[in-house]
Order: C-alpha cells, then sequence, then structure tokens
C-alpha cells in the first residue's frame, strides 16, 4: 500500500483526503498542519469554489504533524502530497526531493520559472520522483477529449479551441493577491496551457493577445503554433461580468467528427450548456458514455490514483508528469512576453 502524508489542510488538502478515501491499494495515513483544530478534526472553517464545505473528520487513526517537515522524515510516509499554497511550493518540494521522498504537488508547479525548472531538475538529478497535480485531464469531458486527440480515434486534430474565463473571485482571502497567483494566465490559465502541451504536444511556440497587470496575464487570448499547421486557439482570464462565475468548455475539429462541450456557473447556477457531444460526417449527434465514478472529488482519486501506481511501477505518470506541468508553465510566461512585445515567441 502506498501510505501518502498530506501537508496543508485548506480546501485543496481537504478535497485530497476526501478524494483518497475511494484509493486502492492507497491512503492517506498523515497530515500535517499548524492548525491544532484541524489536527483534532474540526474542518468546519474550510470553504472552496465547489463541492461541500468542511466538517468534522475522524484524524484518529492518523499521525498529525504541527511541522511538516517531521512528516517528510516519517518513514512510514511513501508519498508527500503538498497542499500548500503556490508561494511555498518551492520550499517544501525542494526539502522532499533532498530527503529522497516521492513528492506530489499541487498546481502550479509554481509561479517563478526558475524555482520550477530547479525543482524538476533536482528531480531528475536526485531520481526522485516529483508529480504535478493538475486534475483536469481527470474531469470525465477532458479525459474523453485528450485521449480523442491523443489515440486518433477520429482522425487527426485539424482545429481546436478551448475556453475557461472567470469573474474576479470574492470567495476567498488567499485568492486577493494575484502576485502569489501568478495573476490570472497561471493561477486559472495553466489549466489550459497543461491540458493542450499534455493532449496536442508542445508547441513550437505562442502568439497571444490580452491584458496585463503589473506584468502578470489576466485575460489572453492565444494561437499555439504547431509545425505540422493545427489551429489550436484559447480564451482564458479574470474579466467576466460577477454573474459569470466560471465557464470552461472546447470545440475540437477532428477529421472524421467534431466534438464540443460547454458548461459554467452562471448566476450562482450550475448551467451545462451543451454536454459533450459528437457529431459525425454522417450528420449524428451522439453523446459519449463518461467514466468516472460521479462524486465531486471523483477526478481527485483518479489523479492520486495514478500518482500511486506511478510510484509502484504500474503505470506512467502521464498527466502528473514534471517536465508537461513545467511546459505549461513556460507556455504561461510565453504569452505574457508576447502580449508585451505584440509579436510571436518561441518555446
Amino acid at each position: 500500500m502506498v501510505r501518502i502524508g498530506i501537508i496543508g489542510i485548506g480546501f485543496m488538502g481537504y478535497t485530497h483526503f476526501t478524494g483518497a478515501a475511494a484509493l486502492d491499494r492507497a491512503a492517506v495515513t498523515a497530515i500535517a498542519t499548524r492548525d491544532a483544530k484541524k489536527l483534532a478534526g474540526d474542518w468546519t472553517s474550510i470553504q472552496g469554489n465547489f463541492g461541500p464545505p468542511g466538517g468534522h473528520v475522524d484524524t484518529s487513526g492518523l499521525k498529525k504533524y504541527s511541522d511538516y517537515r517531521q512528516l517528510i522524515a516519517d518513514p512510514d510516509v511513501d508519498l508527500v502530497d503538498v497542499c500548500l499554497p503556490t508561494d511555498r511550493h518551492f520550499e517544501v518540494v525542494m526539502e522532499c526531493l533532498r530527503s529522497g521522498k516521492p513528492v506530489l504537488v499541487e498546481k502550479p508547479i509554481s509561479v517563478s520559472l526558475e524555482e520550477a525548472e530547479q525543482m524538476v531538475e533536482a528531480s531528475r538529478r536526485l531520481g526522485v520522483p516529483l508529480y504535478v497535480a493538475h486534475v483536469l485531464p481527470f474531469f470525465p469531458e477532458f479525459r474523453f477529449a485528450a485521449e480523442s486527440i491523443r489515440d486518433g480515434r477520429f482522425g487527426a486534430l485539424q482545429a481546436a479551441n478551448f475556453r475557461r474565463v472567470i469573474c474576479r473571485p470574492d470567495w476567498s482571502g488567499d485568492m486577493s493577491d494575484f502576485r502569489k497567483l501568478g495573476g490570472w494566465g497561471i493561477d486559472l490559465h495553466i489549466h489550459d496551457n497543461h491540458f493542450i502541451a499534455h493532449a496536442c504536444g508542445r508547441p513550437a511556440g505562442v502568439f497571444s493577445r490580452g491584458l496585463l497587470q503589473e506584468g502578470f496575464v489576466n485575460h489572453v487570448h492565444s494561437s499555439y503554433i504547431y509545425s505540422d499547421g493545427r489551429a489550436v486557439t484559447c480564451v482564458s482570464g479574470g474579466i467576466a461580468a460577477k454573474g459569470l462565475q466560471f465557464a470552461h468548455g472546447f470545440e475540437l475539429y477532428f477529421e472524421n467528427a467534431t466534438l464540443l462541450f460547454d458548461a459554467g456557473t452562471l448566476a450562482g447556477n450550475w448551467v451545462v450548456s451543451r454536454p459533450l457531444s459528437l457529431l459525425g460526417n454522417d450528420g449524428k449527434l451522439s453523446h459519449p458514455e463518461l467514466t468516472g465514478n460521479g462524486s465531486w472529488c471523483g477526478a481527485f482519486t483518479d489523479e492520486l490514483q495514478l500518482a500511486a501506481d506511478a510510484l509502484r511501477g504500474q503505470r506512467d505518470p502521464g498527466p502528473l508528469s514534471a517536465e508537461t506541468a513545467l511546459a505549461a508553465l513556460q507556455l504561461c510566461w510565453s504569452e505574457a512576453r508576447s502580449i508585451a512585445s505584440g509579436t510571436a515567441v518561441s518555446l
């Protein structure tokens, strides 16, 4: 069994803990937080932008640490799951790697490109696995889309457009300092850049137009440059009106089919404007059967399961690859440079 220790019991730590309850041959056995109430099982202060609020958790069977370094040093922890704010990722991940402890860190790997490069290099040099928890490829519609692109079941992908937009969030004080988040061009849009790098392959460059705030991207329209001429674009940012809390979707144009999806939170209500829809050259519409357990944290269960299986050597880490996470961050900063310069930027 892979024994997982979670560092940081905020919303993502709570989400990972809940998702881990359904793991096969893996389980959370330790937690670390400076909050004494949370160590005792009072998680009622936790609230996120999806899923239920935290409640009371039985922590009696867990090892509990107020100092995360003790968790890293625990020989009974096989995989450290870092769910701290982004500005803490570098420090804690590097401590894990230097200690020889495999680590899964929440997205983004970092806001700093230099820090991300150091983490990936350290993982390679020390031979210690580093996984980055980009969850989007584990959501059923996006899993189906990525598999369709990668295995060519509908022929080659000819063009694609992705969308991910929000209004300025006011549900969490942690979201107030856009500098720590890297702007919405990293905190939000890195989901798209990661998915595009994972499913379509790393592009040769990017041309972007958008809005910058103190050097960070807050809204972007990007065209990704591929040598085979595929037209891949994305719109993402945090400038929508307050009634549009969140929206995402895609249009994928294959040789033999078109795949569409569109959903979001409109005026406080989750609305699936267009469920995953497959349109064939025969003129027919169908809705592909999707896999997943259907719970609010099911995608996180699948994400953690892959990390555990990869650690055992049973599966390739795929979308959890640190190299793909680094490529996504490189794309984010290339977009900022492209907006600032008004020119295409090569990777």
